[in-house]
């Protein structure tokens, strides 16, 4: 896979309290890629997620988006260059309707974006019939659907997904894979922090695991799943 990079990070340091969350990381995302982040919980995956979308302010970094850089932009600023977050927990906005929602998504704008609401609703035809109903009482499943496709109208060229299939059941863990599969096929580059490991190296073109704010391993998916410490640690598949 010799795609050019859409995204390249040197040297990411984030501290939190003078205590280090990120250590001086380097990673490359490869255009059109599906690119996965894993490792345990508070490792600093969603740090480096957060402070690609410029919400969270690194004490050092060189970040480079399609080869100018971003470290240092405001959040709507990075928005506005190709780059949307879908926010662990979902944020979607409850109160509102299914497509307030989707508008919401859309606020940098100015171009007409009627057939973009459309096109979200061809990918996730659930939304669609629920168009005019409070967010805040779709399923898990559906919100996680709400909160790719508000992201998907800021026509992304890179979209980052922080923990999507968090606390959603088994059978809805595998719609939110397949939408995972569908929005890299609309050709955007996904940035995937995902703690179930198993689905998330089924479909991630290369993986960068992380421990404690450190690399400790890189590779395509089914090199890092071939991996017997990688099945031990993550993979629930343990050695005898």
């Amino acid at each position: 896979m010799s795609n050019k990079n859409i995204l390249e990070i040197r040297n990411l340091t984030v501290s939190f309290g003078g205590i280090e969350a990120v250590k001086g990381i380097s990673m490359d995302i490869p255009a059109g890629e599906i690119v996965t982040l894993i490792g345990a919980n508070g490792a600093g995956k969603s740090t480096i997620l957060r402070t690609i979308a410029g919400i969270v302010k690194p004490q050092e970094a060189e970040i480079t988006f399609e080869g100018e850089p971003i470290n240092g932009l405001s959040p709507d600023k990075i928005v506005s260059k190709g780059i949307t977050l879908v926010p662990e927990g979902r944020r979607i906005f409850g109160n509102l309707t299914v497509l307030e929602n989707l508008k919401i998504g859309a606020y940098l704008r100015k171009d007409n974006i009627e057939a973009d609401i459309e096109h979200v609703y061809s990918l996730f035809p659930r939304l669609k019939e629920r168009s005019w109903q409070m967010a805040g009482t779709l399923s898990g499943g559906e919100q996680q659907m709400l909160a790719v496709g508000r992201a998907l109208m800021g026509k992304p060229k890179l979209i980052m997904m922080d923990e999507p299939s968090l606390g959603l059941a088994p059978l809805v863990v595998k719609d939110i894979f397949d939408i995972i599969k569908t929005v890299h096929k609309e050709g955007i580059t996904v940035l995937l922090n995902e703690q179930n490991a198993n689905m998330a190296l089924k479909v991630a073109d290369r993986a960068y695991v992380i421990e404690t704010g450190n690399i400790i391993m890189s590779g395509t998916g089914a090199e890092i799943a071939a991996d017997d410490s990688i099945k031990e640690a993550y993979l629930g598949k343990a050695k005898h």
